[in-house]
């Protein structure tokens, strides 16, 4: 998320040993960097409001309660370590494949020689793509103007060159979001909307920041990724070792605080994504003292707020937000009226 969250160090809150075995490497409230605890540096005084917004958000997206996200349950532990086993030897079973016209695609965008032509025809080349920037370039989050969007060429024309490269990147993106079953279908679709939010915020920041911003908008799609790629992962274990169970809320809860950045970083790596992305992530993830906060930390902190607000669950005030985030209120106010129309308009939970 944008710069603004503290990534709470390990001997600062440190991790009791709990009575049924489980350290507090399983909260990692105590253990590491979330991602909304990312970006601030070892400030204390943030730890609650980002705390309250981290556990907002996931009683959100996980359709729990505070009390069962809280529930502590005696295979946490079990289902961390076989998680941690898995990233240490890259072997996640439900790592998102590449998408097949990625890497040209990247490599034609990254490019300034690259002319409208070539874009159109990397799109149309593969079927799929095609539809799914037509969807996307006919949503809210991206529509120029009241004229549905008909053709590629069309929507390459209308939104230029940096515009189409977040209409890409959504649409390579959206079908790695979309559920797979009815289980998972209030999950993805509030990662998803969630990720957009996040996504469309840290370019938005990035923008009144004067920085080049369209790495951003893909790089802030992959936390929701990771989300439902550990989602996926934690019922893939169940199902092998704990048949008769499902996971609790506490569990999935868990797995995505501690293992939200190394997923992302995983997922761009075997996306064999351009070097800017890792270092982005790294950056948010870990920054440098007395370096700037990144637009990625301050859009996940602002997208959060945003995406919880439309959805009418439990949020934190203004002035609450504004103390978390690195930008000045006017611009706040500029990139939260974009935020709320576009919420407003195709997003909104109502």
């Amino acid at each position: 998320m944008p710069g603004i969250l503290s990534w709470i160090r390990h001997k600062l809150f440190p991790a009791p040993e709990s009575h049924d075995g489980r350290s507090a490497a399983s909260d990692s409230r105590n253990h590491g960097r979330t991602l909304l605890s990312s970006g601030v540096g070892d400030v204390g005084e943030h730890r609650l409001p980002l705390a309250k917004l981290e556990d907002h958000l996931f009683c959100w997206l996980l359709d729990s309660s505070p009390r069962q996200i809280a529930e502590p349950s005696p295979l946490t532990g079990k289902v961390l370590r076989e998680l941690q086993n898995r990233l240490d030897h890259n072997a996640l079973k439900e790592l998102p494949r590449q998408p097949l016209t990625l890497p040209t695609l990247m490599r034609t965008l990254a490019s300034e020689a690259t002319t409208r032509q070539e874009v159109t025809s990397i799109i149309l080349s593969d079927a799929s793509l095609t539809n799914q920037v037509l969807q996307v370039a006919n949503s809210p989050f991206f529509k120029v103007g009241d004229q549905p969007v008909n053709t590629v060429d069309q929507a390459v024309f209308r939104l230029g060159l940096d515009g189409i490269r977040n209409v890409a990147s959504a649409s390579v993106m959206r079908p790695m979001l979309a559920a797979r079953n009815s289980t998972e279908s209030a999950f993805a679709q509030r990662a998803w909307r969630w990720g957009v939010t996040c996504a469309r915020s840290a370019e938005l920041i990035a923008l009144v920041n004067k920085q080049e911003s369209t790495s951003y908008f893909m790089v802030g799609l992959l936390p929701a990724l990771s989300y439902l790629t550990l989602r996926r992962e934690v019922q893939a274990i169940f199902k092998r070792k704990f048949p008769d169970q499902q996971p609790s809320a506490q569990t999935l809860h868990e797995a995505m605080r501690r293992f939200q950045w190394a997923t992302a970083q995983n997922i761009a790596h075997a996306w064999n994504l351009p070097p800017r992305y890792h270092a982005l992530l790294l950056t948010a993830e870990r920054p440098a003292p007395r370096q700037e906060r990144s637009p990625l930390n301050d859009g996940i902190v602002l997208g959060t707020r945003e995406a919880l607000r439309d959805a009418h669950q439990r949020n934190l005030g203004d002035d609450e937000l504004l103390g978390l985030l690195s930008i000045t209120p006017e611009q706040l106010d500029k990139v939260r009226h974009v935020l709320s129309r576009l919420l407003a308009e195709g997003f909104s939970s109502r």
